[in-house]
């Protein structure tokens, strides 16, 4: 999942961040997101060592698994937990030693229920950045009371102007949350179909599948889109253009929360003290407004969250919200198949 592409320019400058690679501390290497090199994160590490780590970057989950499962070499990775099962698979992480993470005591115990992320053998996946997937408007054209449900997908009042994100997790859970199921933790066949068949009553009624944040502003900046299921990216890129969009991240059956974290890589190349030095620093509370600013998303760390204003929280749609939440937690890889393949089928008509 492109989660953090709108901090580029364009498809050009992903491509080029994704392959380039930018050398700094010769003793770390950090493969992330393109954009994710922030200097405020970074400035505990720096303090320390003087440089920041050496930084190799891509634009997507399945991108940088196939580069590391090809010989790349790399200390840490910062894919999302939907990740976590191919990579343990593949034999290429190490459980992490908790006790040097400053921050593992202040993480919310709940994210490490999956037995992908923890199990007997430790700890696989330390959770660390988050947001919301939700129902964006604009606010002119589509008034309040028909966002309140995700039945506004299937109004025919918005055939031809909405847009879903083209991301599996964030469509099954959208389809769940409509069918009444919160988690994909033991679903059933049944609840299966019926998800499946809610997103065959809701694809013809949308124009496109968005993938890239950007790509999703501009479509509702132009007034072809008036209703998407969107991350909080695309929404803050409006609102800085001053565009009349809103983003209900509670209606009646809920709304999804994504997270991403750190995989610690097995035989990494670097020097193990400082993959924990650059994790810490990434979880400092001085850390987590630099984040906030440049990508918009909220930290695990809640000793981190707290150094923020709750009105800044507000501007980037990760204050809290009461309301059901479908956690995108790792799913069994036969269950991932299995909805991969039947969207497809469903984008494709069938």
């Amino acid at each position: 999942m492109t989660r953090f592409a709108t901090l580029l320019s364009g498809a050009a400058t992903a491509v080029a961040l994704a392959t380039a690679a930018q050398a700094a501390d010769p003793e770390l290497t950090i493969l992330d997101w393109a954009g994710w090199e922030i200097d405020g994160a970074l400035t505990p590490y720096v303090e320390k060592h003087g440089q920041k780590p050496t930084y190799s970057f891509y634009a997507d989950d399945d991108e940088a698994f196939q580069k590391v499962s090809s010989g790349f070499k790399a200390d840490a990775v910062h894919p999302c937990p939907g990740a976590v099962p191919r990579y343990r698979a593949a034999g290429l992480i190490e459980p992490w030693d908790t006790s040097k993470v400053e921050a593992f005591a202040n993480i919310d115990p709940s994210l490490f229920e999956s037995h992908h992320i923890k199990d007997d053998q430790g700890v696989w996946f330390l959770p660390f950045d988050f947001a919301y997937t939700a129902i964006a408007y604009n606010t002119t054209e589509v008034p309040e009371e028909d966002v309140q449900s995700l039945e506004v997908f299937k109004n025919p009042k918005y055939a031809g102007r909405i847009s879903i994100s083209d991301n599996s997790d964030d469509v099954w859970a959208l389809a769940f949350l409509a069918t009444g199921v919160t988690s994909w933790e033991n679903v059933t066949d049944e609840q299966v179909a019926a998800a499946a068949e809610w997103l065959r009553e809701v694809a013809p009624n949308v124009r496109s599948w968005w993938s890239d944040p950007s790509e999703l502003s501009q479509a509702m900046a132009s007034g072809e889109i008036l209703v998407a299921w969107s991350w909080n990216d695309p929404v803050a890129i409006l609102q800085a253009d001053n565009f009349p969009v809103g983003f209900n991240r509670a209606p009646k059956e809920g709304s999804t929360t994504f997270f991403c974290g750190f995989v610690n890589m097995k035989d990494g190349p670097g020097n193990e003290d400082k993959v924990y030095d650059w994790v810490n620093s990434m979880y400092a509370p001085s850390s987590a407004a630099p984040i906030l600013e440049a990508i918009g998303y909220a930290n695990t760390n809640p000793e981190a969250m707290a150094t923020i204003p709750e009105a800044d929280l507000k501007g980037a749609f990760v204050d809290k919200i009461d309301t059901t939440l479908f956690l995108q937690t790792p799913m069994e890889p036969e269950l991932r198949d299995k909805l991969v393949e039947e969207f497809e089928l469903i984008k494709s008509g069938f």
